[in-house]
């Protein structure tokens, strides 16, 4: 069944952001310099006859007009002005839309810790020196004086560096622009022709939500309750319906706000700041790892994409010999399937898109283990690409869908913009006995929004018998810190499943961005030290500035003409189940979250496997070209001759092969992504190997739970929504089996 066109135009409400700081984190001369270096990586191309030398990259005319020719043909079907279309995608440069600028000045002071902005002005004031620029362009000119072209070739210099310093430098530098120039280019949208909704979307009626409102007030206000949930993501919501259904007064708190299904999906510009956790610009230390985690209302499960994996038997065993025999138990299966039948979970309704049955059909042509990916989407078809921000029909049943409405109809009470800052307690017998939770509220502007200036912020004091952290991976450890606790394994064993990318370019019009995003998984490779670790291999969201920002770039022009071909383009990620893992902690100047990760040479191998099994699956497809995201890889490109039967043999398609092996995924200019975060407040038998113990309390603790994806032992190696659930079905049943001799509503 084909998706049917909506019966009215659909059109999301805007998501207006809070004004950029008043404090501009860069001088004037500093910006200077990161604009010019902005204006190499996306320059303005004009042909030869008509360029200027300093602001223009000159391309020859042959060239230029060849470009138009080819842009013309990729830019809407049936815009009569496509080669106007095409000059202007050409001839604009990132720096000209003063919402380029913005973008940049958010990220570099909303979301760049002091340390990392101390060393990017550090940087550009060399960079701004004669001899500084001398050290690192080999120019005594400053590269902000210099003409486009001798910057475009100072970038294309440091990707084959000697010093590993400055081959990291131009991996962050591009990959930061791009990211910003794709939110905020309205050329490229053109260019690509991506419609701004999912095709055939019908918007879906949310539930109204009543959240609590505090008065203005010089004291704390004080609020009592039974349980008090710090999270409204998969843990936390799964933990609210059972507790308010078994007839205790629930209060759920959440920092971010609600957005109603009106203003979904949001605009990109809009949705990686009102949705994700720093805005996705959330690093680690070294840079080489970049964490995209929700922070929203319905947390992780109103941005995931509906894939809905259970814990697979491996994994459980490997959980249950650790002294957690919970996890082959029959009454964990129980949970996993309760929460699977609240979402209607099910693969029956499942139309694939065209990236994903290539997968599947790639896969099989290899003998290759695959299968569908059972969806959320309450036993119905879901053909919507753009999840990640957020789902106006209602079909993916995230938290805000299912598990929250149903804990509001057993009574229980919701606070958004709630900032927990620590749990209290009393001390009974020697132990901390968690009494509720100090936090700050700040309410919505005078408009009802989030982009004006709050008309109330109060210290709230929350007086509970129970209290269950679901911050997420990511911030219920800081919780944690920030409580007092000293437990030295809080923040520690984070695992994320960093994954790789690798694209292709087909004959055929793909349009990426249409359908299901993850229907489909290659499981072949799971298992390739035969002890759980290995990769998956599945399709990944391609909204552009999800998508083009890890196009290898190779020079300005280069780039322009590999993001216009994306209706082309297939994206698929080489996912791994992680041994090595890092930690999170609070930064120690603002106390925001921080983590040390560096994938693990064993990992590495795996992924870079992964990647090579990727490049196959499309070699039998029929790809024209085939790229990875791994520096200064060259792409294959498919030989136009006729096929002479060999397949992944085909010697030109081996070498390759081989080239990616001997380059490997080297340091420290390879970059990752990670979705998925757990095991940060790990569960364990024994106090000194863990967070929690095994039924969900925090070590050493009374009355404190942590449900969500940190108390993982070690990673899921599937999508750990329903893992993340499974657990918190479990957790939050005992929790009230505790308070059975409480009074209760």
């Amino acid at each position: 069944m084909s998706p049917e066109l909506p019966t009215e135009p659909v059109s999301p409400k805007a998501t207006p952001l809070p004004p950029l700081p008043s404090e501009d984190p860069l001088t004037p001369a500093q910006w200077k310099t990161i604009l010019a270096i902005a204006d190499a990586v996306i320059p303005a191309l004009k042909p030869t006859s008509t360029s200027k030398a300093v602001t223009d990259i000159a391309v020859p005319d042959a060239v230029y007009s060849t470009a138009i020719t080819k842009l013309g043909v990729l830019s809407l079907e049936a815009d009569d002005d496509a080669d106007n279309a095409a000059k202007e995608y050409l001839e604009s440069n990132a720096s000209q839309d003063p919402a380029f600028r913005a973008e940049l000045q958010r990220v570099f002071a909303m979301y760049m810790p002091d340390s990392q902005k101390k060393e990017l002005r550090m940087l550009l004031n060399v960079l701004n020196t004669r001899a500084g620029s001398l050290a690192l362009t080999g120019y005594m000119t400053p590269i902000s004086e210099q003409p486009a072209h001798i910057r475009e070739s100072i970038l294309q210099g440091w990707g084959t560096a000697r010093l590993g310093p400055l081959r990291q430098l131009r991996r962050s530098l591009t990959i930061l622009t791009k990211q910003a120039w794709i939110k905020t280019s309205p050329s490229l949208r053109r260019m690509i022709a991506i419609p701004r909704l999912p095709v055939g979307m019908k918007p879906g009626k949310g539930h109204d939500y009543e959240f609590i409102q505090i008065p203005p007030g010089d004291g704390p206000e004080v609020i009592e309750t039974d349980v008090v949930i710090v999270g409204s993501g998969c843990g936390g919501g799964v933990s609210a319906k059972n507790l308010a259904e078994a007839g205790y007064r629930v209060l759920i708190v959440e920092k971010s706000y609600h957005w109603t299904p009106d203003h979904f999906p949001m605009a990109e510009a809009d949705g990686w700041h009102h949705l994700f956790m720093s805005g996705s610009f959330l690093t680690s230390d070294d840079s080489s790892v970049t964490i995209v985690a929700g922070q929203a209302w319905g947390g992780g499960g109103t941005v995931n994409w509906s894939a809905s994996l259970q814990t697979q038997g491996y994994v459980r065993r490997e959980w249950a010999s650790r002294g957690l025999p919970f996890f082959t138990s029959a009454t964990f299966q129980e949970s996993l399937d309760r929460v699977c039948g609240r979402m209607g979970v099910s693969a029956e309704h499942i139309k694939h898109n065209r990236s994903n049955e290539i997968l599947l059909e790639g896969a099989r042509k290899l003998g290759w283990s695959a299968k569908p990916v059972p969806q959320n989407t309450g036993g119905r078809q879901h053909f919507c690409g753009y999840c990640n921000f957020g789902c106006g029909s209602c079909e993916k049943q995230g938290p805000v869908v299912s598990f929250l409405p149903d804990a509001a109809r057993a009574s229980a009470k919701f606070m958004e913009g709630f900032q927990a800052e620590k749990i209290l307690f009393s001390t009974k017998e020697g132990k901390q006995v968690a009494t509720g939770v100090l936090g700050t509220w700040t309410s919505r502007d005078e408009r009802g929004g989030v982009s004006g200036s709050p008309t109330t912020r109060r210290k709230v004091i929350i007086k509970a018998k129970r209290v269950i952290v679901s911050a997420g991976t990511m911030q219920s450890p800081l919780l944690l810190l920030r409580s007092g606790l000293k437990n030295p394994q809080i923040g520690r064993n984070l695992y994320i499943h960093p994954v790789a990318v690798l694209g292709a370019i087909h004959k055929e019009e793909i349009r990426p961005w249409e359908g299901g995003i993850l229907t489909s998984v290659v499981n072949e490779f799971e298992n390739m030290d035969n002890k759980g670790h290995g990769v998956k291999l599945e399709a990944t969201t391609m909204v552009p500035s999800a998508w083009l920002m890890w196009l290898d770039w190779k020079g300005g022009l280069q780039y322009k003409l590999d993001a216009a071909r994306m209706k082309h383009m297939v994206g698929y990620i080489s996912l791994a189940r992680d041994r090595g893992s890092g930690r999170v902690y609070a930064d120690p100047v603002d106390g925001r979250v921080r983590f040390q990760y560096q994938v693990s040479k064993f990992d590495k191998q795996h992924i870079l496997e992964g990647l090579i099994s990727l490049a196959k699956i499309q070699y039998v497809a029929g790809a024209q070209e085939i790229f990875t995201v791994i520096p200064g890889m060259r792409p294959f490109i498919r030989d136009a001759a006729p096929e002479t039967g060999a397949g992944i043999n085909d010697l030109a398609f081996q070498t390759w092969i081989e080239e990616i092996r001997t380059k490997g995924l080297p340091t420290p200019e390879s970059v990752f992504v990670s979705a998925h975060q757990m095991g940060s407040c790990r569960m364990s038998a024994l106090e000194k190997d863990g967070v929690v113990d095994p039924t969900g309390k925090v070590w050493g603790t009374e009355g404190l739970f942590v449900a969500d994806a940190s108390v993982f032992p070690s990673a899921s190696g599937v999508n750990p929504m329903v893992t993340n659930m499974g657990i918190s079905d479990w957790v939050s049943r005992g929790v009230a089996r505790g308070l059975e001799d409480k009074a209760r509503l």
